[in-house]
């Protein structure tokens, strides 16, 4: 049976965990703030179901808690961090709000993020952004989980793009997709919980179709060369931009190519310095209600706008909260008891 606990004693869980592995509190809530921001919205992939495999890479020396990432400005509107291993929602965080200043003082700014770990859900940072105002495309590289279309075997990314926009009087919209046919983390979760996969989500070790989560080895390519191009540029604009090659490393096993690293690149967009932010805003909204007015196309109930899913999500989980399948919770549990922590308060 499926379990539920609300956003905040979940916020509550994570950070303790994170504190225990010795992370200052900021950081940790930064961190909880990341995962349950996920499961509020219905991404349970990048949630909480992530904590344990967080908390073996920071055990295997991957994650480094006590990171000291470094800063420059190579250009007056420009952001290179360094990350130093540091945990990819700790930095991403810092940079975002680096962003808000750097976009609103040059009218756009860049940000690129090297040597990090996991982001979590990329639109977590770009829809940040765009509640203060800005747009923001966001692009994130990392360790091989698809093949190139055309070859065979772990070649690329499922490297994520994020773009989000003020919405007017309404929520942000927001635009986070892989580019492979579904996240890596899909397959992960479907492999704990036992769920059949979709066709054309997947492949095995000979790169052979499957719906069987214990046999998916590598997620396939969003539209077959389209996905593998799309990966392969933001391979180019996170990783090679900021000095920091994934792919190459690993397939000519160079390097530190055999260890998790992930790099992204951010760009901030002040409205404001462009256009009038509330005719954007009006515009926004007028475009928004011609698509929902709409014909609706057989088979259709509702015409959702990018992350319109994800907020009725949230509205929904805030109100009766998050679900956790039991694999899951038992997984939770077992880091509570290892950890001599409170475990989660399950609702009734």
């Amino acid at each position: 049976m499926t379990s539920k606990v609300s956003a905040t004693e979940l916020r509550r869980f994570v950070s303790d965990v994170f504190r225990h592995e010795g992370m200052a509190a900021a950081d940790a809530g930064a961190m909880a703030d990341t995962l349950v921001w996920a499961n509020l919205r219905g991404v349970d992939t990048h949630g909480v179901t992530r904590l344990p495999r967080y908390l073996e890479m920071i055990h295997e020396g991957l994650m480094n808690v006590g990171a000291k990432p470094a800063y420059s400005h190579p250009a007056p509107s420009s952001l290179v961090i360094d990350a130093d291993r540091a945990p990819g929602p700790v930095v991403l965080s810092h940079a975002v709000e680096r962003l808000k200043v750097l976009a609103k003082e040059h009218g756009i700014a860049l940000a690129l993020v090297g040597q990090m770990t996991h982001s979590g859900a990329l639109g977590y940072y770009t829809s940040n952004l765009a509640e203060a105002g800005l747009a923001c495309l966001a692009f994130n590289a990392g360790n091989a989980f698809m093949p190139y279309h055309g070859a065979r075997g772990l070649a690329l990314g499922t490297n994520p793009i994020s773009i989000a926009v003020p919405g007017g009087d309404s929520q942000p919209l927001v635009l986070d997709m892989a580019s492979s046919a579904v996240a890596m983390g899909k397959l992960t979760l479907a492999r704990k919980t036992g769920t059949p996969l979709e066709p054309g989500w997947a492949v095995d070790e000979a790169g052979n179709p499957t719906t069987d989560p214990a046999k998916a080895a590598m997620s396939t390519p969003l539209g077959g060369p389209k996905g593998s191009g799309l990966s392969l540029m933001v391979e180019i604009l996170a990783s090679l931009l900021s000095g920091n090659p994934l792919v190459a490393d690993a397939l000519q096993k160079t390097g530190e190519g055999g260890k998790h690293r992930q790099n992204a690149m951010l760009i901030a967009i002040d409205i404001a310095t462009f256009v009038d932010m509330a005719e954007f805003g009006s515009q926004v909204q007028r475009l928004v209600g011609a698509l929902k007015a709409l014909p609706l196309a057989a088979g259709s109930v509702n015409i959702l706008m990018p992350g319109e899913r994800g907020y009725l999500a949230m509205i929904e989980r805030s109100a009766s909260g998050i679900p956790l399948p039991p694999p899951v919770v038992t997984e939770l549990a077992a880091v509570a008891e290892r950890f001599k922590i409170d475990p989660l308060a399950l609702q009734a």
